[in-house]
Parts: C-alpha cells; structure tokens; sequence
C-alpha cells in the first residue's frame, strides 16, 4: 500500500541492536521531500546517493531530534541546497545534546541516579565519540505546526504532535485513507524508548501516554513506522504498547521495596546483560517511569547523600 500513496521508504542500516532506520522520499508540491536521515556515516552516505540521482529536493523533515533520524541532514542539506524543517522544541533541543558541554550535566545526572562511576564515565565517552555521527547539525529553516498540511506523494497529511519518545516528535496523517506515518511514535514490534533525558520533558510517560490517546481517538487503520514493517489497526498495537507499561509500572513498584535508587531499580528492571549502549537506555526508562509513578502520588523522591532515592 505504501507505494500505491507515493511514498518510497528508505531503509537506512544502523550499526545498534536496533539495526534500521525506515527514511522516506516522496514527491511534494515544488520537488521531493525528504524525511529524515540516518545518521552521519557510510551507510546513509551511499543509500541517500544512489536515491537522490538527478532528483530535486526541495525540502528535508526530521520527524525528531534522535541521530538515527537527522545525524546525516546536515550534510544533506548542503549537499542539496533543500529547507530543513522539524518542530521548534526538537531543533532547540539539537542545540544543546550532542556538543561538549552538555557532558558535565550528565554527568551530575548519573552521579544522583547513583550509576558505578566506570559505567557512568563508559556512557559518556560513549556520547562524546558519537558526536560527529551527528555533525554537522543542519540550520532549521522552519519549525512544523500542528495540523500544518504537507504534501507527501500523493496525499496530503497532517502535522499531529506526538511528544514522549522525544518531547518534539511529530506524526503525519491522512484522514480520508486512515493512513499514519508514525515515525517511532508507534512500533509493530518493539516499544519506543520512553526515557526521561535530563534535558527535556520532566515526565515524558506522562506525555507520551497523552499522546497515544490522541492517536488512538482516530482510529487509524494503517501505519508507516520508522522501525518495522507498516501494519494494520493502531488501536490493537497503542493498547498492546500501554499494557507494557502497566505491567512495568507494577514491577517498578516491586523493585522500589523499601527504598532504592535509579540504578537499583533499573537492575531489577533489566535482568538481561546490557552493554553499555543499552545501559543509557534503561536507565532513561528506569527514571521516565519512576517519575510517572511519582507524579502519580504512588511513590516518593528524596536526595539522600546527593543520590535519588525513592520510596
């Protein structure tokens, strides 16, 4: 069906667990649209070259500020002379991640999180040496609106604001063919990372559990993800995707027991053997549900010898 809407989906590889990126190119009103990117290396490089050929692009859309969905635009935009567009609160953001001095903040971040300090000192390092998987950052030419319309192939779709997985993240609809591209909003396979980031949203369940009721009010029948194949029935999939989080809302809980920090928490949460790529991961989610459950009134944070503990 994608096709049949004008749509091309790029599949970018990625060298995480999570091993794709789904990028798309269609035709707009004045050339072709690209949305989002990959990151910054070989692979994109060579995929975005041998779709690009000859071809006008008019403008770029980063659906987030994630690396796997604008790390290469800024190259791409210079090499394409295109607008760049993403939501304002997503390109002020960009600003602030992926540079040098946001390392001593979160650095303070896990210290109170209570994180072994080789662990801390390895997701740091493993931050700083990512940074030109994103850099160049392109120049943001235009913030998107809510229910902006963009034309997308050969429909036109709605701008619908979807904070959570990153407190910018941006979906596009298509009323009348009940069609979502839902970036990493929804997943047909896996939960997006819910995770609170130290920069951004203070409670971004909160947010994103808004947001899946937004979505979920439209009844959507078909949905173009960033990871994954398309499928059928978002409804089924946004209640599958919250009954994961009740179910981790009920183990955070449990895994608080008299008292605990972040990382003891996140232990009991992960039993698998992470890495240290995965680990800046869950402790993300480990504090985004914790801070759920506090706003909720179901548990207590206090700083006890400068760590989190919560009760």
């Amino acid at each position: 069906m994608i096709q049949q809407l004008g749509i091309d989906m790029i599949t970018i590889p990625l060298p995480f667990r999570l091993d794709h990126v789904n990028c798309f190119l269609a035709e707009g009103e004045k050339g072709y649209i690209v949305i989002d990117t990959g990151l910054n290396d070989k692979s994109a490089q060579s995929r975005w070259e041998k779709e690009l050929n000859e071809k006008h692009v008019q403008q770029i859309i980063l659906t987030h500020l994630h690396p796997d969905h604008c790390g290469y635009a800024g190259i791409l935009q210079t090499k394409l002379d295109a607008t760049v567009s993403m939501s304002e609160i997503d390109a002020k953001a960009l600003d602030k991640i992926w540079i040098d001095e946001a390392i001593p903040t979160l650095k303070q971040d896990y210290e109170r999180s209570a994180v072994p300090e080789k662990l801390a000192n390895g997701i740091l390092t493993l931050t700083r040496n990512f940074i030109p998987s994103v850099t160049p950052r392109p120049k943001i030419d235009a913030y998107l609106q809510e229910g902006e319309l963009i034309q997308i192939g050969k429909e036109q779709y709605e701008v619908i604001f979807t904070p959570g997985h990153s407190a910018g993240l941006v979906c596009f609809y298509q009323r009348e063919k009940s069609v979502l591209l839902s970036t990493d909003h929804i997943l047909p396979k896996i939960t997006p990372n819910i995770a609170y980031w130290f920069y951004g949203d203070k409670n971004p369940l909160l947010s994103y559990e808004q947001s899946l009721q937004k979505i979920k009010s439209l009844h959507i029948d078909y949905v173009i993800p960033s990871h994954g194949e398309p499928f059928y029935d978002a409804n089924k999939r946004i209640d599958e995707i919250w009954q994961h989080h009740e179910e981790r809302f009920a183990q955070t809980i449990d895994a608080i027991g008299g008292g605990a920090t972040v990382f003891e928490v996140c232990e009991k949460l992960f039993t698998k053997q992470l890495n240290v790529y995965d680990y800046q991961f869950a402790i993300g989610e480990t504090i985004a549900h914790l801070e759920y459950l506090r706003d909720k009134g179901e548990c207590n944070r206090e700083v006890q010898n400068g760590k989190w503990v919560y009760t």
